[in-house]
C-alpha cells in the first residue's frame, strides 16, 4: 500500500469536481504555476520548452505498477498502465489515451521531420508524439510520451487522489 498525499496530488484533489455521472469535472483542471515552480529542470525543459528525454532514461519507461498516469503541471488523467506497452522506442508508449479530450495534436515539422506532437489540453504540457505504429490489435497508434511529464499515481492511491472514477480503466500488467 502507498502512503502520503504529496502536494501535486492535493493539487490534483482541489482542482476536480465531480459530475453527475461520476467523472471529475475536466474543466476544473488548469496548468497551476505551483507545480509549474516545483518542475526539475529536465521536467520544465520537456514540458514547458518542447523538449525530449534521452532514450531509455525515463523514469516510468520500465514500470508495470497498476495505475495511471497524470500531467505533471495540471493532474488530468492522460493514460492508464493497461494501455502501456513495451515498444522498444526508449520512452513509455500507450495504445490509447485514457480520457481523449485530455490530449490535443498538434502537427510539428522541428527537427526536419513531420510527427503529430501530443500536448495535454490543460496543462499545455509537451508530453511527446503519436506515431501510426502501435500494436494493430489494440488500434494501431503508438503514444510515445516523456516520462518527465507525467507523475504516476498507483492503483492503490487513486481514490485517496481524486482519480476514483478511473479505476475502471486500470488493470494489472498483462
Amino acid at each position: 500500500m502507498h502512503t502520503g498525499l504529496d502536494l501535486g496530488a492535493a493539487t490534483a484533489i482541489f482542482m476536480q469536481t465531480e459530475t453527475n455521472q461520476g467523472r471529475p469535472d475536466m474543466s476544473r483542471y488548469a496548468r497551476n504555476p505551483d507545480a509549474l515552480s516545483r518542475l526539475s529542470p529536465e521536467q520544465h525543459r520537456v514540458t514547458q520548452q518542447n523538449g525530449t528525454e534521452r532514450p531509455g532514461t525515463g523514469e516510468y519507461l520500465h514500470n508495470k505498477e497498476p495505475g495511471i498516469y497524470v500531467d505533471i503541471v495540471s493532474g488530468e488523467p492522460l493514460f492508464a498502465s493497461s494501455d502501456k506497452f513495451e515498444s522498444g522506442c526508449g520512452w513509455p508508449s500507450f495504445t490509447r489515451p485514457i480520457e481523449p479530450a485530455h490530449i490535443n495534436e498538434r502537427r510539428d515539422a522541428s527537427h526536419g521531420m513531420i510527427r503529430t506532437e501530443v500536448r495535454s489540453m490543460h496543462g499545455d504540457s509537451h508530453l511527446g508524439h503519436v506515431f501510426p505504429d502501435g500494436p494493430a490489435d489494440r488500434g494501431g497508434l503508438r503514444y510515445c510520451i516523456n516520462s518527465a511529464s507525467l507523475r504516476f499515481v498507483h492503483r492503490d492511491d487513486m481514490e485517496a487522489e481524486g482519480y476514483g472514477a478511473y479505476l475502471d480503466q486500470v488493470e494489472d500488467v498483462r
